[in-house]
């Protein structure tokens, strides 16, 4: 073989390499489960349909812990098909923009490459991503109400996509929102397409600022009021002006920061404007508008426990002067009704219960310590659970807008039962003081014995005794043999084994009660059964026949519960 000359070597070294003649991978594919992945802030976006447009609360408590410990919980990331960038999936578009941050402060590269789970994209992979970041950002820094309307309305056009643009129901929407793990009410989507619709065009800032839920219930029930008053004065008069326009135009005016705004200035100028254009009287204006507003409240109002909140002032006659600032309840948002929207009940017990409740009506305030012992009096035994996590409770329940019951709130209030007899029951537990004696229990609980008898037509049975508990059920030879029906020999049986517990009664099984007891308290296909009513009474007769032994056995190291 002839040694290579230099021009031999030079086309040997500039020859073209073997070329591929078959399909080449740009990038590998993504995994199809669960996998770790390192990626770095340039694949990294956020997700663009992100829920929460304005800065987390706590963005700099985030910020100092992430560059103290670093990211103690990396967000999950996904990404859609044929796309190259990664996207954040559920939550976690607050803690990138921090990296970001950290990343140009810095240059430290842990907060550049980072570990993160990604998932692969799923078949609804837009709807459950939206749902998610939903779910997670109420539950790590919560979303504004306006936020969260945004987000449901968005929800809604996806589902409508998913569907064939087939518009859904408030209901429906509500269904499907539950079954993709974010559960909202109905009744609360339909405030949230109000305020979308209503209040957004007029009042970004307000709303965008952080505008609660009670006050945009407060300002939907208000522009319903007014239109339903202008629909019924406008017709025949030379109005230049819709409603529609003259509540966005009077409403923009007030589009301040939200310490600043005033639901009650927001109705002195809008009725004022009102009474204008329709040539009436401002007073009379006003007080049919206040009428509506609290028919309407009436009508929406969900049940749910007595709010501490105090009562909203009554809208005064429009002045010449620009009007008072609102009350702080009023700022805050706090549910608006007059007192004698309660009933003759609920009023003489909600009304002298405590500070919280009485505070602006004219009552006197209670002493704290008075209120505890109350609650005391009716704390049967104490519930498994911590402060923590009551107030978490709480916390969740507010930013999903749902009304969790206060047992202090509830227990130092009349429970509304309203069952009718001589003496009716507006509080199984609660007892009077001048009903706390031994006496005038046995007065009582004789009364409704009585009463329960009766309903089995059995009450010529039931005679009061100055002993015992304050009766005794009579029985005689003739009524051995008499046919009486089952529930009346349930409940005599019952009665008697209360008043007399060691001694047996001619005519009466107690063996047989064994098998009576538990149809005659909650039935079960058989005509042996309390009426609602009935099982009250019986209730209200256990607690004063506790009481009363408690007083005469000296037991009653507490004494119960009485208003003050």
């Amino acid at each position: 073989m002839s040694d290579l000359t230099p021009q031999d070597m030079a086309a040997k070294l500039m020859a073209s390499g073997f070329e591929r003649s078959g399909p080449t991978a740009a990038t590998l594919s993504d995994p199809i489960a669960d996998t770790p992945t390192v990626v770095t802030l340039d694949q990294l976006r956020p997700y663009d349909h992100d829920p929460r447009v304005t800065r987390n609360p706590a963005y700099e408590e985030i910020k100092d812990s992430i560059r103290q410990r670093g990211l103690d919980a990396p967000p999950a990331i996904t990404r859609r098909p044929g796309e190259a960038h990664y996207i954040i999936r559920n939550g976690g578009n607050t803690r990138l923009a921090i990296l970001r941050e950290l990343w140009s402060e810095t240059k430290e590269e842990r907060f550049f490459r980072i570990v993160c789970l990604f998932r692969p994209w799923p078949q609804r992979g837009e709807i459950v991503a939206l749902t998610g970041h939903l779910a997670e950002n109420e539950v790590r820094g919560g979303l504004t109400f306006i936020e969260r309307a945004l987000g449901i309305e968005k929800a809604r056009n996806l589902y409508e996509q998913e569907s064939g643009d087939q518009a859904l129901s408030q209901s429906e929407l509500a269904r499907r929102l539950t079954a993709d793990g974010y559960p909202v009410q109905q009744s609360h989507i339909s405030r949230m397409q109000d305020a979308v619709r209503y209040l957004l065009p007029a009042i970004p800032t307000v709303l965008y600022g952080g505008l609660g839920r009670h006050q945009v219930e407060r300002l939907a029930v208000l522009r319903k009021a007014c239109e339903r008053t202008w629909e019924r004065r406008a017709p025949g008069r030379d109005v230049s002006v819709d409603f529609a326009t003259l509540f966005q135009d009077v409403l923009a005016l007030f589009d301040t920061q939200p310490d600043g705004f005033s639901l009650q200035r927001v109705q002195d100028e809008l009725v004022g404007q009102m009474a204008e254009f329709l040539e009436a009287d401002y007073d009379t204006l006003s007080l049919e508008i206040d009428d509506s507003e609290n028919r309407q409240r009436a009508l929406t109002r969900e049940p749910s426990p007595a709010s501490p909140a105090a009562p909203d002032v009554p809208a005064t006659p429009r002045p010449s002067s620009p009007p008072p600032a609102a009350t702080p309840a009023q700022e805050a948002g706090a549910p608006a009704g007059p007192v004698a929207e309660l009933s003759p009940t609920q009023t003489a017990t909600a009304l002298p219960l405590g500070n919280a409740q009485t505070e602006g009506v004219g009552a006197q305030p209670v002493p704290a310590d008075r209120d505890a012992e109350r609650l005391q009096g009716h704390i049967v035994s104490p519930a498994s659970t911590t402060e923590r996590l009551q107030s978490i409770q709480r916390l969740v329940a507010d930013q999903m807008g749902d009304k969790l019951p206060d047992f202090e709130v509830n227990a130092l209030c009349a429970i509304p039962v309203q069952v009718g007899g001589l003496y009716p029951i507006s509080d199984v537990w609660y007892i009077e003081p001048g009903l706390d004696m031994p006496d005038r229990l046995r007065v009582h609980i004789a009364q409704f014995a009585r009463e329960i008898a009766d309903e089995a037509a059995v009450a010529e049975h039931i005679e009061p005794s100055e002993s015992s508990i304050g009766f005794l059920c009579v029985t005689t030879a003739i009524f051995q043999t008499k046919d009486l029906p089952a529930l009346g020999r349930a409940v005599l049986t019952l009665l008697h084994a209360l008043s007399a517990p060691r001694a047996a009664a001619p005519g009466l099984d107690r063996e047989r009660l064994a098998n009576d007891l538990a149809p005659l308290l909650r039935g079960g296909g058989t005509s042996v059964r309390l009426s609602d009513a009935g099982l009250v009474k019986l209730f209200r007769l256990l607690r004063l026949a506790r009481r009363l032994l408690d007083l005469e056995t000296g037991a009653a190291s507490v004494a119960p519960c009485h208003e003050p």
